[in-house]
């Protein structure tokens, strides 16, 4: 089961709240979220605001296709990124924004804080500007409450996020296309690769969790909740007390908008787990499944 939780009482640490919570990290790795600072009229505008992009004509998205750069910022098109070697590449559009250091920042030089791309339209800078911000406060009030559902301190993760590699991503599946087969997907079957994930949808279906014990569980949310999922860095962060869980969408009649927010730690941010004696940056780990991934970064160091 996926439960539905509400953000509000996991901030003040309602017992109940926390404990479903927990099961849900160690179990089945998904949950819901609803009551958060981003109301469903903000997740309505920024989903309106990334479908008028992704319908625009072809040439409108090259100018900041992300195909041109070393790093994942701006437009991917269909085909730019595939999650499973096995299948073959996702016919999904996304659009990526990541968190921008300073100049002179000691890590300003990795692409996971490399300069975003902006179509021309300001409207768009504006809208999808804001939301980041208030989703990355969301996701760090949510990952607080996972320490105290662990068992860890709440201030567990504190002094990691400093540089947080933030990216949010507006995904675009238009209708299953009639070329499709048993290898075609929006997104194929993968496990998160960072920390924690901050899902907001339409409401239209599309997600699929895989079970424990093998099949499918079907996941929506309206605008105004929110789906959440742990990733790889978490689980091995917890030392497998969080569980990354595979997903997938396959696609369906109608195109689907979906705006996740992978929060991640900053780069340089030891992710093993305590007490382990093993290192393992962030950042190394993100790297070396990003190159996995996105198609324009293969091969690349």
């Amino acid at each position: 089961m996926i439960p539905r939780l509400d953000a509000a009482a996991l901030a003040v640490g309602d017992g109940p709240s926390l404990a479903a919570l927990g099961a849900a990290a160690t179990g089945v790795g998904f949950a819901t979220v609803f009551n958060t600072a981003l109301s469903a009229e903000r997740v309505d505008a920024a989903i309106g605001t990334y479908r008028a992009f992704f319908h625009l004509p072809e040439a409108e998205k090259r100018v900041v296709d992300m195909a041109r750069t070393g790093s994942n910022r701006g437009w991917g098109a269909a085909g730019s990124e595939q999650v499973d070697p096995e299948a073959n590449p996702d016919y999904k559009q996304f659009f990526d924004v990541g968190y921008q250091v300073p100049a002179g920042h000691p890590l300003g030089d990795k692409r996971f804080y490399a300069p975003n791309l902006w179509p021309d339209d300001p409207e768009f800078k504006r809208v999808i500007s804001a939301y980041y911000d208030d989703a990355v406060e969301v996701a760090t009030g949510l990952l607080s409450a996972i320490a105290k559902a662990i068992g860890a301190d709440a201030a567990h993760f504190d002094g990691a996020f400093e540089a947080p590699m933030a990216l949010l991503r507006g995904n675009f599946y238009p209708a299953r296309p009639d070329w499709a087969g048993a290898k075609d997907f929006g997104i194929a079957t993968h496990t998160d690769y960072g920390c924690l994930t901050l899902l907001a949808t339409d409401g239209s279906p599309g997600l699929e969790v895989r079970k424990r014990g093998g099949g499918w569980i079907p996941v929506s949310a309206p605008p105004g909740d929110f789906i959440i999922n742990f990733g790889e860095m978490l689980e091995f962060w917890t030392g497998g007390r969080v569980k990354a869980t595979p997903h997938r969408v396959v696609g369906g009649l109608d195109e689907r908008i979906s705006i996740p927010l992978f929060f991640n730690p900053s780069y340089d941010v030891n992710v093993a787990p305590e007490r382990s004696g093993q290192v393992m940056l962030a950042g190394d780990h993100l790297s070396a499944r990003f190159e996995e991934t996105y198609v324009h970064l293969q091969g690349k160091s």
